[in-house]
């Protein structure tokens, strides 16, 4: 069997959802992301290992939420790009989902609606990122046709932060300032915090916050923050050696002779590759473990295998663990040498198994 393989620790996602609770506030909730199946973790086994503490879930669209109830999670579960169709109202009253609102149209198709119970919609306000949301101006009388409706239970105001994974920009007291004009005076709980502003922006403020990427162990930030030390990576990718070629010095290595040897050196040929989820534009340098060791990945990234080099490891080869990410290499430092994010790393998973544990 191919070794190439995703151990998620299940044990460490309640830890991070236990850090972002306790980030929350006393009085605030959390509810868990687990859109894009769980950031490619597996959203129905996250959720399930959340289901006993956390406050609720939330996920892109209605296809996710659906998967979520089939697999027998009851909490709520909200959906952070509402709803695509009018007809999809009636499922989200069926299964009892929250929904976002964020457009006229939506807030007409609610109007519209024949429904049996009021929804609980989360109402959000375009404070400056401009990719959905209603306009400042218009906040509040969408608030007040939502009541007027009768069609709602509850409204959450909310909004997102464009640059909250900037520690030194102004740009989140910015945002917070547009959102407080808007909604002044409106009697209602709010949601703005996700996990950048949770981990880094303490005095904002939120009685719902939203953990994403800091759930899955992963920095949003670009350098060292201290409460973002506290987490816990979930996902290890690892693999192992299955060939080893001893080189002399200037010889290519893999497509395009990106590396070529500077001295005599062994070469480990390892089965992960880009259509496992690694990065492709990984360069010669970025980190890995070979047995718990130090090295790095050598030439360019081919679709089912990689090579590493051993020149410096002599009880390494064939069958040598190599972990990609994890606990001993961060995914974040992987990021930055392939010039992405933990976020792209992790939803790029595929094909290999998920191996769950407890551990």
């Amino acid at each position: 069997m191919r070794p190439a393989r995703a151990l998620i620790d299940l044990q460490a996602l309640r830890h991070n959802y236990q850090l972002a609770r306790e980030l929350s506030g006393a009085r605030a909730r959390a509810l868990a992301v687990v859109k894009a199946d769980a950031y490619g973790h597996g959203a129905v086994r996250c959720a399930q290992a959340l289901q006993d503490e956390a406050d609720g879930f939330a996920v892109a669209c209605i296809e996710e939420a659906l998967q979520l109830r089939a697999a027998g999670i009851s909490g709520p579960i909200l959906l952070l790009e509402g709803f695509f169709e009018a007809s999809e109202l009636a499922l989200i009253e069926q299964h009892d989902l929250w929904t976002v609102v964020h457009a006229g149209w939506q807030l007409e198709a609610i109007e519209q609606a024949a429904l049996k119970r009021p929804l609980n919609v989360w109402l959000k306000l375009d404070s400056g990122m401009h990719r959905v949301g209603f306009h400042p101006a218009d906040y509040q009388a969408a608030y007040r046709r939502l009541l007027g409706s009768g069609k709602v239970a509850k409204i959450v105001l909310m909004s997102h932060f464009s640059r909250a994974d900037e520690l030194d920009c102004s740009r989140s007291d910015e945002q917070l300032a547009v959102f407080q004009q808007a909604r002044e005076g409106l009697a209602a709980e709010v949601s703005l915090r996700n996990s950048p502003a949770l981990l880094g922006w303490p005095s904002i403020p939120s009685d719902w916050s939203r953990p994403g990427i800091m759930l899955y162990g992963a920095t949003p930030f670009e350098q060292a923050q201290e409460v973002a030390s506290r987490l816990q990576p979930v996902m290890t990718l690892e693999s192992k050696v299955i060939s080893v070629r001893d080189l002399p010095a200037g010889e290519p290595v893999g497509y395009g002779a990106r590396f070529v040897s500077e001295r005599p050196s062994r070469v480990g040929v390892v089965a992960m590759g880009y259509a496992d989820g690694y990065p492709r534009h990984a360069p010669t340098g970025t980190p890995v473990l070979i047995d718990g060791q130090p090295s790095r990945i050598i030439g360019r990234i081919s679709m089912d295998m990689l090579t590493v080099d051993l020149s410096d490891l002599p009880g390494t080869g064939v069958g040598s663990r190599v972990e990609f990410w994890g606990r001993g290499v961060l995914a974040s430092d992987v990021a930055v040498a392939a010039g992405t994010i933990p976020y792209q790393l992790f939803c790029n998973v595929r094909r290999v198994p998920l191996i769950y544990s407890e551990a």
